[in-house]
């Protein structure tokens, strides 16, 4: 199994730490963004969106970080991801709301401070902030996002919402959200995401 990342990208650390958590035996290739290794010929022939992170597993090819997490759940942790319908289906929820509101708010708000780039932050950190609090919601009288037990769906929000204070959102505001933070740090073989000094923390 071989892992193309990068460790600045929470999209790959949220790959990393699954497969991590799971106690798998996998490589790690790091592309290199910087140099725009992503968009050579040779990464464009196994991930035509030229993006991180790409599995390669036993002959297959997978792209897309939560594709990765449900394939590998599938595959190798079926306790991260519960065939019940009703459970199935709130596990889906939060991998959306990762792909989404959490990809264009606290995410880019991070990737705005990384690079110095031009956008305006406010919406940005606004739709991290709701994000946030409807995250601390559904944390609050329980443990985990989706499932009674931890799932890929914690797996996919947590990269971000750790490094949110990056983009400049405080999670002083969010007890649950950082209660729920402390657990899926504590589980046995979790990775940390790399830290940055921009934003809050700087």
């Amino acid at each position: 199994m071989k892992l193309h990342y990068h460790p600045i990208s929470g999209h790959a650390h949220r790959v990393h730490a699954f497969l991590s958590l799971l106690d798998l035996d996998f490589e790690l290739v790091q592309v290199d963004l910087a140099r725009g290794e992503h968009k050579s010929p040779a990464f464009l022939a196994i991930n035509p969106f030229g993006q991180v992170p790409v599995l390669e597993d036993d002959g297959h090819v997978i792209a897309d970080s939560n594709a990765i997490l449900v394939y590998v759940a599938r595959r190798h942790g079926p306790q991260w991801l519960p065939t019940d319908p009703l459970l199935e289906a709130a596990v889906q929820r939060w991998l959306s709301v990762a792909a989404g509101d959490v990809a264009f708010g606290m995410a880019a708000a991070r990737i705005v401070q990384l690079f110095g780039r031009p956008d305006d932050m406010a919406p940005l950190v606004a739709r991290g902030q709701r994000t946030l609090a409807l995250m601390d919601a559904a944390l609050t009288g329980r443990e985990w996002l989706a499932t009674p037990e931890p799932s890929i769906a914690d797996i996919s929000l947590y990269s971000y919402a750790a490094r949110a204070p990056e983009g400049y959102i405080d999670l002083a505001p969010y007890p649950a959200v950082r209660a729920w933070l402390a657990r899926i740090e504590a589980l046995p073989g979790f990775v940390p995401f790399v830290q940055t000094p921009v934003g809050l923390a700087a």
